[in-house]
C-alpha cells in the first residue's frame, strides 16, 4: 500500500499581495488561515536573479509529508516501515537541495528591458545554490530543524571585462514546528505552523579584485551574489495538505522579517539612502497538487504555482538601503519518488510573470531601477530518514 492510500484510508501520521510588507504579511496569514478553513469543516504548510537567490526549497516538500512512517501488514499487526509520511518520534531527517538559475532578462515593473538585449548591457547572474537541512521529530507534533545553505554564484555584464563571484555558507536558519493536530488525523490532512530565527552567518560584504579595463580594483560583489544578508531575522512558517479522492492538495509559505535596516557593505553611489545594502525582508509561498502514478510505487506528480520575493517595505525598519524589491511568479511541474528510507523530488519552475517594484530610495529620488530575472529555475532534494 502506497502513502496515497494510506492517507485515503485515515492511516497516516505537512497577487495582489506584493506591494507592501504589510499586505504581504496579511496575504501570508490569510492563506494559512484559509488552509485552516479547509480542514475544520472536514470530518476526520527566496526569489530570481538580481532580486535574491537565497532559498532552494519549500518549507517541506508537498508530498514526503503525506502518510505514516510505519504502515500496518495483515491482521497480526505487523509494521513495516512505509516510504514518505510523517517522520517518527525520536527520528531524524536530512535533506540535501540543489538550486540553479541563469538570470539575464532585466525588467522594470513587469515590462522587460528589450533593449538590454540590443544594446549589450545585460547583467547575467548564474548561481547555484545548496541547502543542507537537519530535522529532527521530537514528538508526533513537535520538530526542529536546522538549514545550512551554500552559495555558489557569479555575475558579468555582457560588455564587461570581468566577471565577479561569491561562495561561502549563507545565514543559517533553525525554526521549531508543530502540526496543529496530532498525527494521526481522521481529516485526511493537516496544517502545521513554525517560527524560528536567520543568524547572520554569511558573509554580507565578499570582495573581488578585477581589472575593469582602465585599472585595478577590489570592490564589494553585487548583494545578489552576496552568500548573507548582513543582520538578524525572525522566521514565520506554515504549510498545510488536504487529500481529495486520489489527489493531495498542498501549501506552503515562509516568510523572514528582518529588523535591521543596513548592513556595513558600503557600496557608494550619490544616493545617501542607497549607499549601504539593506537587510531586506523575503519570502517564499507555493501551492499545488500531488497524484500518484499507480503503476509506479511511490511516484507522484506535483503541480503548482510558486511566488518568491523581496517586498518593498519591511515589516519591521525603515527599509532604507540599496535593495531591488520586487518578486516572481512561476508555475513547477515535477515529481517525487519515496523509497524505504529515500525521498527524491525534482521540480522546474518556469517564470510567468516578473515584476521589479520600487525601493524606498527609488521613491525619493523618482526613480525606478531595474533587476534581472531567470526564465527557469531547476530545484532538486535528496531526503534520508534515520
Amino acid at each position: 500500500m502506497n502513502w496515497l492510500n494510506r492517507i485515503v484510508n485515515s492511516d497516516f501520521r505537512h497577487a495582489g499581495c506584493h506591494v507592501t510588507s504589510v499586505r504581504i504579511a496579511k496575504c501570508f496569514f490569510a492563506v494559512a488561515a484559509a488552509a485552516l478553513a479547509v480542514l475544520l469543516p472536514a470530518s476526520r504548510g527566496w526569489a530570481q536573479g538580481c532580486i535574491v537567490a537565497r532559498s532552494s526549497q519549500p518549507v517541506i516538500g508537498p508530498v514526503s509529508s503525506f502518510g505514516s512512517e510505519d504502515e500496518s501488514e495483515g491482521s497480526g499487526g505487523q509494521r513495516r516501515e512505509g516510504e514518505g509520511g510523517y517522520l517518527g518520534s525520536g527520528k531524524w531527517q536530512v535533506t540535501i537541495g540543489y538550486r540553479h538559475q541563469f538570470s539575464f532578462r532585466h525588467f522594470v515593473g513587469p515590462v522587460e528591458q528589450v533593449y538590454r538585449q540590443q544594446n549589450h548591457s545585460q547583467v547575467m547572474n548564474k548561481v547555484n545554490l545548496f541547502n543542507v537541512n537537519l530535522n529532527y521529530q521530537a514528538t508526533p507534533r513537535w520538530s526542529f530543524a536546522a538549514d545550512v545553505p551554500v552559495l555558489f554564484a557569479t555575475r558579468r555584464g555582457q560588455s564587461s571585462p570581468y566577471t565577479t563571484s561569491a561562495q561561502g555558507i549563507g545565514d543559517i536558519i533553525l525554526t521549531a514546528q508543530s502540526w496543529i493536530w496530532r498525527p494521526p488525523t481522521e481529516s485526511a490532512g493537516n496544517v502545521a505552523v513554525g517560527f524560528g530565527v536567520m543568524l547572520p552567518t554569511g558573509r554580507s560584504n565578499v570582495k573581488n579584485t578585477v581589472n575593469n579595463g582602465t585599472a585595478v580594483v577590489t570592490m564589494p560583489v553585487d548583494y545578489s551574489i552576496q552568500p548573507g544578508q548582513g543582520g538578524w531575522g525572525i522566521v514565520g512558517q506554515v504549510q498545510a495538505f488536504k487529500a481529495v479522492s486520489k489527489a493531495v492538495f498542498y501549501f506552503d509559505a515562509s516568510y523572514i522579517a528582518t529588523p535591521q535596516s543596513v548592513n556595513s557593505t558600503f557600496r557608494g553611489g550619490t544616493n545617501p539612502l542607497a549607499q549601504y545594502n539593506s537587510i531586506s525582508d523575503q519570502y517564499l509561498a507555493e501551492a499545488g497538487i500531488a497524484y500518484p502514478i499507480s503503476r509506479i510505487r511511490g511516484l507522484s506528480l506535483t503541480f503548482g504555482p510558486r511566488d518568491e520575493g523581496v517586498p518593498v517595505r519591511d515589516i519591521f525598519g525603515k527599509s532604507l538601503g540599496f535593495r531591488r524589491p520586487g518578486f516572481a511568479v512561476s508555475v513547477e511541474p515535477g515529481f517525487e519518488y519515496a523509497r524505504g528510507k529515500s525521498i527524491y523530488t525534482f521540480g522546474i519552475g518556469k517564470a510567468v510573470y516578473r515584476t521589479r517594484e520600487r525601493s524606498v530610495p527609488d521613491f525619493v529620488s523618482g526613480g525606478h531601477g531595474d533587476a534581472a530575472f531567470a526564465d527557469w529555475v531547476w530545484l532538486a532534494n535528496y531526503t534520508y530518514r534515520f
